[in-house]
């Protein structure tokens, strides 16, 4: 979907065409175990060229593109890194980002795709290796917005059980059905879920590119209503979107045929969720299809999923005891301490979680708040080459994912990272439940604030908001901001910033960077209106 035209291609007619191409990366040195960086934006031949990857036996590191035109010098210094730090035998990059790429002494060979794509090898040429269950299947580079990345890796038999424990806990029907996304294919999300999982199963997939997306957020239900979509997913922000796009539309679209609409990546706001629901409501989309998950890099992809067809489930609690005692006591939604979470479902088959003391250890009870332990069949063996990393990632046998969640009737619900904790006066405030005060306030653009902690009195830790704006009254935006964080906290902001759109700093998957924005609040680098 990411041309002019839509292109129409058989998962066997793709393989055949992978097979090729894989026939020209062994005849240009390409074998088993080798890493192999991969950098182009949505196209056949970016899918191609990592299934022929992967059919040589060696490992994908799939290379982020830049959120903002703005970034370009950031983009071809962090390519470069990555490149160095996966130890790349080779680079295939798309045409036309060959001109960002310096080549200098030393540097791994560079291959265009559509150089590739047009090589004399046939797929008869292709020599299948000895595959083993243990090798390397991907590396997948966090985003080391304010360090060195690290390169999660996931070895052949770990993506294979993530992969059927999706298949499970989806329901998912091979002959029914259609996947529909524009994610990026360098996020887990874009690349495991909804990428490997069609190709591996022979699903339906119709695959756009994020810039699709954001060009056009109408685009993404389009797109399910002219192919009967029954799966799609995205981060809360993009359901922000999508309800503006069904408001605005004088069409009537058929959401009926959808079952899944994934929300992960990024806390789930009840509220976006509902006015979403109501959007869709005149074009027939299901309630029940909200899909609220977890997942991370570290468990390939998913991590908990809720039962299809059950909807959005919240859990409603004493704000107050959650951040002073952090236990989530249930109160009544009128009650004036009440905090909605949304729940994300049961850990999917194959692995296991509990809820443990981020200091002690000690294992938790039921709605008692601590970090977030996993371990199980798709859990990651660690980071590529970074020891002292992966001696804090794991404890006991458990993957320390450095999330704060309780469980509450089974279900996980999610909290915060530990890091991103805001501690005033003893009490745990928690920086998207800022976020999403003032990101609801007149003239702020919504999912686009971040909050984080700074020095207050006497050296004790205070709240600073950062939010992108375009209204004209600045004054009036400034008092709206301050009243909104302490009626949502109880706590008042020490410092607001209000910044021109567009240049609060994301990752390459559109998350928000709440170290790196502090850092250049710190170092007055925002860019104030």
């Amino acid at each position: 979907m990411t041309g002019a035209e839509p292109v129409e291609m058989t998962w066997g007619e793709l393989h055949t065409k992978a097979k090729a191409m894989a026939a020209a990366l062994q005849t240009r040195g390409v074998n088993r175990g080798d890493h192999v960086a991969v950098l182009g934006p949505t196209t056949i031949n970016l899918v191609t060229s990592m299934q022929a990857v992967w059919l040589c036996g060696a490992t994908l590191v799939v290379l982020p593109l830049p959120m903002r035109l703005a970034s370009l010098e950031e983009f071809t210094r962090s390519t470069r890194n990555r490149i160095r730090l996966a130890d790349s035998s080779c680079v295939l990059v798309d045409n036309d980002l060959a001109p960002f790429l310096t080549i200098e002494d030393g540097d791994p060979p560079v291959y265009l795709l559509d150089d590739l794509a047009a090589a004399s090898e046939s797929a008869d040429d292709f020599i299948r290796p000895d595959y083993h269950r243990d090798d390397l299947f991907v590396l997948q580079f966090t985003s080391g917005s304010t360090s060195e990345p690290k390169g999660v890796q996931l070895p052949n038999h770990l993506v294979a059980a993530n992969l059927d424990a999706i298949h499970e806990a989806a329901e998912v029907d091979t002959a029914v059905d259609v996947m529909v996304s524009w994610l990026p294919l360098y996020h887990d999300m874009g690349l495991v879920g909804f990428c490997i999982l069609p190709m591996s199963a022979g699903i339906d997939l119709v695959l756009g590119a994020p810039q699709d997306f954001l060009g056009s957020p109408g685009r993404w239900m389009e797109w399910i209503s002219k192919y009967g979509g029954t799966a799609t997913a995205g981060p809360n922000f993009s359901y922000v979107l999508a309800t503006r796009a069904l408001n605005r539309s004088k069409e009537t679209l058929d959401l009926s045929s959808l079952r899944i609409a994934l929300n992960g990546a990024e806390p789930v706001d009840p509220n976006s969720v509902r006015a979403f629901v109501e959007a869709g409501a005149r074009h027939g989309l299901r309630p029940e299809a909200i899909f609220p998950a977890f997942g991370m890099a570290e468990v390939c992809i998913a991590g908990s999923f809720p039962i299809p067809l059950t909807g959005m489930e919240t859990d409603i609690v004493d704000a107050e005891i959650l951040e002073l005692e952090h236990r989530a006591v249930n109160v009544d939604s009128d009650h004036q301490n009440a905090r909605e979470i949304v729940k994300l479902g049961r850990a999917v088959p194959g692995l296991e979680m509990r809820i443990c003391d981020p200091v002690s250890g000690e294992v938790l009870a039921e709605r008692e708040v601590g970090e977030l332990l996993i371990r199980g069949s798709s859990v990651t063996t660690g980071y590529y080459r970074r020891p002292e990393a992966n001696a804090d990632l794991f404890r006991d046998g458990w993957l320390c994912t450095g999330d704060l969640a309780y469980m509450a009737d089974g279900q996980m619900v999610m909290c915060g990272r530990i890091k991103d904790l805001i501690i005033v006066g003893g009490r745990n405030v928690y920086p998207q439940d800022v976020e999403r005060a003032v990101g609801g306030i007149d003239g702020i653009r919504s999912g686009n604030v971040i909050a984080f902690s700074v020095e207050g009195r006497g050296g004790k830790e205070a709240v600073a908001v950062v939010a992108e704006t375009r209204a004209d009254d600045r004054e009036i935006v400034l008092r709206d901001v301050h009243e909104a964080v302490l009626v949502a906290v109880g706590v008042p902001a020490k410092e607001v910033a209000l910044v021109k759109p567009g240049t609060l700093p994301k990752t390459s998957s559109g998350k928000l960077q709440r170290t790196l924005c502090k850092e250049q609040f710190l170092d007055q680098g925002l860019e104030l209106v």
